[in-house]
């Protein structure tokens, strides 16, 4: 594909781009109103910019997940669609307020975009505590859950959780926490580790991930295990001690994050789908400031097989 300099989508945070097997790319993210599920879908990465879409699944208005519908995520998972999102019962908008569980939805349609999506509850995790940005993937025919979630006798907002899955809905095992908030670019602002994404190359398992505040302190990590390790024994990943993508104010890119991967058209090549801001200057709560704009880029590697996000950027 023809490399994108310019944001994508705009105004769409905590995107999510996923490859299917019919040669659709799929959309989803936050929007800013944070009311609802959005689906679009196109043959290639940049026709989703164009590409109508389709509000599949409302909050309802009151209850525990009426408010704040944060980071959906689309995945195919054992012969049907799941919506993973989460989701607070009230609209308190100081973060140590904030009560946000994580739900799914499924779909059973041959197009996400048809059907009726069901709401299949709320996916517990043993833990009573605020939870967030989950994401699946599966990895030696064992489905995985991997999301964000605050433990009180941890100083900070959120870690890294992974467990197994007995259904697409359900645990199937404990919470491993795998990343806690712990360097100097991970607290900035708020101890957050959060946002993680999956990619398998080079014999390895990546996990992305975002800490930081949400402003230009916004910044990406990455885990790593090798593909025959236990991906439960958190002694099998290894953390970067420095962030990998971060914000670029030479080309005035600010608060990279909360990514996901896709392949590009010729079915290989890794891509970068993430968030940013193109300024600085945010008058009130950067929560509800709207203008973290979707973008993609081509995801490099070194000779070791290991990923190199090289710099946000309008012109790299």
């Amino acid at each position: 594909m023809t490399e994108i300099l310019k944001p994508l989508i705009l105004q769409r945070a905590d995107p999510y781009i996923y490859k299917h097997s019919d040669g659709y790319y799929y959309f989803t993210a936050s929007v800013p109103q944070y009311d609802r599920v959005e689906i679009r879908r196109a043959t290639t990465i940049a026709g989703l910019a164009t590409a109508p879409a389709v509000d599949v699944w409302h909050k309802p208005d009151s209850g525990p997940y009426s408010e704040l519908l944060w980071a959906p995520e689309l995945h195919f998972n054992q012969g049907a669609w799941y919506v993973y999102f989460a989701a607070a019962p009230s609209r308190e908008i100081k973060y140590k307020l904030f009560q946000h569980r994580m739900y799914a939805l499924r779909n059973t349609s041959v197009n996400p975009l048809e059907g009726t999506w069901e709401f299949m509850g709320q996916i517990d995790t043993g833990i009573d505590t605020f939870c967030l940005d989950a994401t699946t993937f599966t990895h030696n025919e064992v489905l995985y859950y991997l999301w964000a979630q605050k433990d009180n006798a941890i100083e900070g907002n959120s870690n890294l959780y992974i467990a197994p899955m007995k259904t697409p809905w359900q645990l199937a095992g404990p919470p491993v926490m795998l990343s806690k908030p712990e360097f100097d670019w991970e607290i900035r602002g708020f101890w957050v580790n959060e946002g993680p994404s999956v990619l398998r190359r080079n014999g390895k398992l990546f996990i992305s991930y975002s800490a930081s505040a949400t402003d230009e302190n916004y910044a990406m990590g990455l885990l790593w295990a090798d593909e025959t390790a236990d991906l439960l024994n958190p002694a099998s990943w290894s953390k970067s001690p420095t962030p990998v993508l971060q914000t670029c104010y030479e080309h005035g890119i600010y608060g990279p994050g909360h990514n996901s991967f896709t392949y590009a058209e010729d079915g290989d090549t890794v891509m970068l789908v993430y968030h940013a801001r193109t300024y600085t200057e945010i008058v009130g709560d950067p929560l509800w400031n709207p203008d973290r704009h979707t973008f993609v880029k081509t995801l490099a590697w070194d000779a070791q097989g290991m990923p190199q996000f090289g710099r946000p950027s309008l012109a790299d």
